[in-house]
């Protein structure tokens, strides 16, 4: 057996185990491996990282649940498969490199699609491997055999046959519909995409005149003054008896040389503001539904980077410059009502944080009413189920109230839409490869649709693509479906939602059965972590620091599914010191484990103590394995540590100190072998949570196996149940708290022994203590045990303490030299006395009491209660000495 280094040193052992983890393709998956040996399957898919990413809180802590709970499978004997992968992100990435070309003086236009693309692929080899390389430093044990990309072949493949499969079953279309518009991006996003803030902002009230009735008006309101513009009519309710006389007139809209229809619609509320709604089909969802019924034409007023494009005055404004000149314009002629402040909800583009404009534009969406309906039921139903339960509302009301889904995006990078125009006659075809001539007309003149698909396209296939779907491969047929998906509850909408109506509608089963909702990881204050605060914490920081073990448990700690959690450094120190209480702890059990062999110890062999230990061991594998499998990590954790520092290292092992110094004891063996199988046992459990330094202790403490995450997790033994020396050492460990209690309260040093006097009329309680003398006489600092049934030869002064159905007495000579306490004593209340005077000079002083801030006033009465009591403890003890 080696032997552990003097101090626990991360750096020096984590690089190198998890190369030998790697190079022994311990986490490698293999479906024909499984088969073969009857393995039951057990799959997690990685929510794919951006390849425009950098390791933060969120990955670490999305990858640290991913990682225990596929470690945790893996041990108990399941072929576990930890899918990997990176996503193109669309947007994000476009981005990035157009901002890394505009540094190098170069335009995206001026390179073309083709040269454009080169430069993204650039981006993504340069780029794409260092989110994942970061991964390695956490200790995440994906198969990174299999690791995808969302645009690589067989992805691109899954996302071919999906739309064209979708196209011809009438689910996806190309039409004019109200869409989120994105002025910077100047490209279309989806409803998830748009964040909702709440501004400020106003009402504009403003008179449209009522053609051929001089003087006569309608007031509306409106948010948006600029898109009068693009008014196609004032709708009001046909049951409002103010306007009804109004329906079908006309009227002249402001600041234009048109006019425009009053229509009767039940959209309008005749309650809310004047009852009269200016109709814009091309820039407002509600009001493109209002036109559709009215046949109203749809007037777009913007370009693409929401300058007005309609000729005249205010041409080639900003929307909002374009704003003020027409409210100014409005005031000029009498037509401007007023304005009333009005706080309202602004869509947000969640990428570049600027307001989205709706616009109607042709672009090709989803048909959502149908493939909402399985994905509901699937919940429903309990095929799909979310941790905690409460997310599977969040889940139901985005699906009961979903629209289709733009998933057209005016990028360049991302899946291009396989759509090809024929340019001769116009004829459009839908196919995975462009096709040598047009159906229709025979020519050979095909363009392709310039648009790309969102990029939730392609990673909604991501729990089948990655399997080898649309062929049927046989980790397919092993894997599919998948198990549990992790991931934050922001992405439910964007993401989960996707997967599960793709997944249903392409493979006839749910992706995965459950899925597992975290919360975002936030600074000590609560804030969220961004770079606008400057708070966040780098987690590669944190590794260099105090060790991936560390981090890891610091990230689970206290975590509980769906709840927020708090960064503290105050927690990484703990965690690392647990780390250093493990390392410790099994130094000690290795450098005594040659003091005996270590054999298979009969239950004969046992001591009361070995019996304790073994039998809460147990109860710790099954607690621990059913909170595993209720996906408690944070609570599972928790008692593997609670379990390890306190019962383990300081209790048990301080009870068996005195066995393994005796030569002449004969339970030795029995303890040394007591302690090897906890300590493998806790350090299994411990396994998941802390990988580097469990399997540096586990291959140094045994040779018969090479790692401990190919070992078999531990299982709970009847035989292990020992509830009498469990009861019976629960007892010992009472005695021994209040023996400590009260040489504590007296200021006696551990060094001080004194005989103890265990008394108990219960003759069972006293067995107990009689089996157990050698370590409580350790624990209680006793320098002799004397166990009776009554107070017979007990002295008068005797200190007692009460324990569980016993009463312990400690001579009082023996735990005090009365002459130095009395000395200390006599110091203690002069000084006290002197604490006195000076507090209650002050608050005796009318002046100091009149003058001084209620603080320093409260603080000094604080003071005065708190020496007082002090003196009378002090005053008794002295009583009691001194007589």
């Amino acid at each position: 057996m080696k032997e552990l280094e003097k101090t626990y040193n991360p750096a020096a052992i984590e690089d190198r185990l998890y190369q030998k983890w790697l190079d022994n393709k311990y986490f490698h998956a293999d479906a024909e491996r499984g088969k073969r040996e009857g393995k039951k399957p057990f799959t997690i898919v990685m929510p794919p990282p951006n390849i425009t990413g950098q390791l933060h809180m969120g990955h670490a802590l999305d990858n640290t649940m991913q990682d225990i709970l596929i470690r945790y499978k893996r041990m108990q004997g399941y072929e576990a498969l930890w899918q990997p992968g990176t996503d193109h992100a669309a947007i994000a990435t476009e981005v990035k490199v157009i901002d890394k070309l505009k540094k190098e003086g170069i335009d995206k236009n001026d390179l073309g699609r083709e040269g454009f693309l080169k430069e993204a692929w650039k981006w993504k080899d340069e780029y794409g491997s260092r989110i994942i390389r970061q991964l390695h430093k956490m200790g995440s044990s994906a198969d990174w055999d299999r690791e995808r990309f969302t645009m690589d072949e067989g992805c691109s493949d899954a996302v071919l046959e999906v739309f064209t499969r979708l196209y011809e079953k009438g689910y996806i279309y190309k039409g004019s519909r109200i869409i989120n518009w994105c002025p910077v991006c100047k490209t279309s996003i989806s409803d998830a995409e748009v964040n909702h803030e709440e501004q400020d902002g106003f009402f504009w009230h403003i008179n449209y005149p009522i053609v051929g009735e001089e003087g006569r008006f309608v007031e509306i309101a409106t948010t948006r003054p600029e898109t009068m513009l693009g008014d196609t009519a004032v709708a009001v309710n046909p049951e409002d008896e103010r306007y009804k006389d109004l329906i079908g007139k006309m009227l002249k809209l402001p600041l234009t040389d048109r006019e425009i229809p009053v229509v009767a619609d039940e959209y309008v509320d005749k309650e809310f503001g004047t009852g009269c709604v200016k109709i814009t089909p091309a820039h407002d969802p509600n009001d493109f539904e209002v036109g559709k019924r009215h046949n109203l034409e749809e007037i777009c007023i913007m370009n693409d980077d929401a300058t007005i494009n309609v000729p005249g005055k205010y041409f080639g404004m900003d929307r909002y410059e374009a704003r003020k000149a027409m409210v100014e314009d409005l005031k000029e002629q009498g037509l401007l009502v007023k304005v009333v402040p009005h706080s309202h909800n602004v869509g947000t583009h969640d990428r570049c944080g600027t307001t989205v404009e709706p616009m109607v534009k042709p672009q090709w969406f989803v048909r959502m009413d149908e493939m909402a309906k399985p994905a509901i039921e699937a919940l429903k139903t309990g095929k799909l189920k979310f941790v905690p339960e409460s997310f599977g509302k969040t889940y139901l009301h985005w699906l009961e109230g979903i629209r289709d889904w733009c998933i057209s995006r005016q990028l360049w990078w991302g899946h291009r839409i396989p759509a090809y125009y024929c340019q001769e006659c116009g004829e459009m075809v839908v196919a995975k490869s462009m096709p040598e001539k047009c159906p229709k007309c025979g020519c050979t003149h095909l363009k392709q649709d310039e648009d790309t698909l969102d990029t939730w396209f392609s990673s909604a296939l991501w729990p089948f693509s990655t399997l080898g779907w649309p062929e049927k491969t046989e980790e397919m047929e092993y894997f599919y479906p998948t198990n549990v998906l992790v991931t934050g509850y922001d992405i439910i909408f964007f993401w989960v939602i996707r997967m599960v109506f793709s997944g249903l509608e392409q493979t006839g089963e749910c992706p995965f059965d459950t899925v597992l909702i975290h919360g975002l990881v936030r600074d000590s204050q609560g804030r969220k972590m961004s770079k606008s605060l400057g708070n966040g914490i780098d987690p590669l920081e944190v590794i260099d620091k105090y060790g991936a073990d560390a981090l890891r448990m610091t990230l689970m700690t206290g975590n509980a599914p769906g709840n927020d959690m708090r960064f503290y450094w105050e927690r990484v120190e703990a965690s690392r010191n647990f780390a250093n209480k493990v390392w410790n702890a099994s130094r000690f059990i290795m450098m005594n484990i040659e003091k005996a062999p270590v054999l298979d110890a009969q239950p004969a062999d046992l001591t009361m103590a070995d019996k304790w230990i073994l039998s809460k061991a147990n109860s710790l594998v099954k607690e621990v394995t059913e909170n595993m499998d209720k996906f408690e990590l944070g609570i599972a954790l928790q008692k593997v540590y609670d379990f390890i520092w306190e019962e383990f290292c300081d209790w048990y092992i301080e009870m068996v100190k005195p066995r393994l110094w005796d030569d002449n004891d004969t339970t030795k063996a029995a303890a040394i072998w007591t302690l090897r199988t906890v300590l493998m046992d806790s350090l299994k459990l411990l396994h998941p949570f802390m990988p580097f330094i469990t399997e540096e202790i586990f291959c140094n403490l045994q040779e018969e196996e090479p790692s401990i995450m190919i070992s078999s997790w531990p299982v709970y033994k009847e035989e292990r149940n020992f509830g009498p020396e469990e009861h019976a050492v629960e007892i010992i460990k009472g005695a021994v708290r209040a023996i400590r209690n009260v040489r504590t309260s007296m200021n006696v040093p551990p060094s001080k022994k004194a005989k103890v006097f265990v008394v108990s009329e219960d003759q069972e309680v006293r067995e107990i203590f009689e089996h157990s003398k050698v370590f409580f006489g350790t624990l209680g600092y006793a320098s002799e045990v004397a166990i009776q049934a009554d107070k017979n030869g007990i002295a008068e002064d005797a200190v007692s303490a009460v324990a569980p159905q016993a009463a312990i007495y400690m001579p009082f000579a023996e735990l005090v030299d009365i002459e130095k306490e009395v000395e200390r004593l006599k110091k203690e209340e002069e000084r006290l006395a002197k604490e006195l005077a000076r507090v209650n000079g002050m608050l005796n002083n009318e002046k100091f009491v009149s003058r001084a801030p209620q603080a320093k006033i409260d603080e000094e009465k604080a003071k005065l209660s708190k020496y007082t009591q002090m003196m009378d403890q002090v005053k008794e003890r002295l009583g009691q000495l001194v007589k």
